[in-house]
């Protein structure tokens, strides 16, 4: 068996990083490849398994190994509540793109144009895995697999296609950008080809996306109120798709 500390520093480098229980049990739920992980307190964790997730506890008790919570801590930045960590294969970009390129396309694509707050994009990731969305791209320079924006999403980056790409290479199918200048989004059915498209926290649509847009939106909202929050916007928007066409769950 490989030694878990050589297993870890020769592919830390290079894996996505599951921080805690609940990111390496959906990572495991939904196929990911974990060549490692590990726990400070094996016996905790799988009686976590048997009340949270007894679906994956067979699959998670033969890749866990116990170490000392020393050694669990130098695996990752902060320490996490139930003392898991592990590392998975990111899945390959060609992956990634074929998915959301395969048409007909059964639910919505999320666009993140230019997001600034990694939280919020494992937040969306994490709401367009609930609703079975077909992936969530984003354009700019965050990367959607980033560690915080992993450790946002729950793990969940494994039950959608994630990437990131240009404006020019988003998904065919017709762009709805969410804008407060836009019709309200009420009175708009969502087909399950749709490419949903929501502007950055701070600066809204790009001009770029704002060109590819073939309908602007708006949600909702009470007078003098600014705005919602990024997820916020996605959740509200998914759920309005889900009740004209059902969630692909």
């Amino acid at each position: 068996m490989t030694d878990p500390v050589t297993a870890w520093h020769r592919l830390a480098g290079s894996a996505v990083l599951l921080d805690g229980f609940h990111a390496l049990k959906h990572a495991v739920r939904f196929g990911a490849e974990v060549p490692v992980a590990v726990t400070a307190d094996r016996a905790a964790t799988l009686a976590l398994a048997d009340e949270l997730a007894p679906d994956v506890r067979d699959a998670l008790a033969a890749l866990l190994t116990e170490v000392p919570h020393e050694t669990y801590t130098s695996f990752v930045p902060r320490a996490h509540p139930t003392a898991v960590a592990a590392l998975a294969v990111r899945p390959s970009r060609e992956s990634n793109l074929a998915k959301l390129a395969h048409t007909p396309r059964k639910a919505p694509v999320v666009v993140l144009d230019n997001p600034r707050n990694l939280g919020n994009a494992g937040a969306v990731i994490r709401l367009a895995a609930g609703f079975g969305a077909t992936g969530v791209v984003t354009t700019g320079t965050v990367d959607p697999w980033h560690p915080t924006v992993v450790r946002g999403g729950a793990g969940l980056h494994f039950a959608t296609a994630v990437e990131r790409l240009t404006v020019q290479e988003l998904p065919s199918g017709p762009v709805f950008a969410l804008d407060p200048e836009g019709d309200d989004i009420r009175g708009t059915g969502l087909p399950d080809d749709a490419v949903l498209a929501f502007g950055s926290e701070r600066t809204g649509l790009s001009p770029e996306l704002r060109l590819r847009a073939d309908h602007l939106l708006s949600l909702p909202m009470r007078p003098q109120v600014s705005s919602y929050n990024l997820a916020t916007s996605v959740a509200m928007t998914l759920y309005h798709w889900s009740t004209g066409s059902g969630a692909a769950l």
